[in-house]
């Protein structure tokens, strides 16, 4: 079996999970309350610039020059292209840029980044991609769940077009090589990469669950 399916197999109850949660439900539905969904933008945001730190930062640890080149390239698309993305669906929503950038992280979105970037700096090369590989193979699995929830086109079916296009499986695709590569190599960090695979996961359920609440600091 390949690292990446031992990896799913390990995070299939965070999978099933993500699956039944109503953000994903109702956003393929179509009825997903506006203000659940400008809120997820929000976040995902500011989310988004951390990852392409972990990305950057990964880039920096990798001993060959092909990981190294797609790793920043990773980094440079989620910056350049990614980021324009959720500027639309900002610009839909009436949400300037200058808006998004002022942000504050809810509780979720500072642990989930916190986690990513503490595990860019002090983790291997082999932690890294088990890390990132549950933003990358879980949007994919839940973007094509949505596919098979929704019932025609309706304001969020560019987010699931998204997720499930051939860019973002081309990705998804090199993903999952990285991390069945570094399963190979290091042998000896299997437990630590199911375990930041697994802290990953569960971090991107709770993502769905911050957006659809709406989660705040209560203060």
């Amino acid at each position: 079996m390949a690292f990446s399916e031992d990896l799913l197999e390990h995070g299939r109850h965070v999978w099933e999970a993500q699956f039944e949660h109503p953000f994903v439900v109702e956003l393929a539905e179509g009825t997903l309350d506006d203000d659940a969904f400008e809120y997820w933008v929000k976040q995902d945001y500011r989310y988004l610039l951390d990852y392409a730190r972990l990305f950057a930062i990964a880039g920096s640890k990798a001993r060959d020059e092909e990981t190294m080149t797609h790793l920043l390239g990773v980094a440079h698309q989620v910056l350049d292209h990614e980021l324009d993305l959720h500027r639309e669906f900002a610009a839909d929503y009436g949400i300037s840029t200058d808006e998004l950038e002022r942000v504050e992280k809810a509780p979720t979105c500072v642990a989930y980044t916190s986690f990513l970037v503490r595990t860019a700096y002090e983790g291997s090369i082999a932690e890294i991609a088990a890390a990132l590989y549950p933003c990358m193979q879980g949007y994919l699995d839940v973007a094509e769940r949505m596919t098979e929830l929704a019932d025609g086109e309706h304001e969020f079916t560019p987010f699931i077009e998204t997720y499930t296009g051939d860019e973002f499986r081309e990705a998804t695709a090199w993903c999952r090589t990285f991390v069945d590569r570094c399963g190979e190599r290091y042998p000896g960090e299997h437990d630590a990469m199911r375990e930041a695979f697994l802290t990953s996961a569960k971090l991107e359920y709770r993502f769905w669950e911050m957006a659809y609440t709406q989660e705040g600091w209560g203060l």
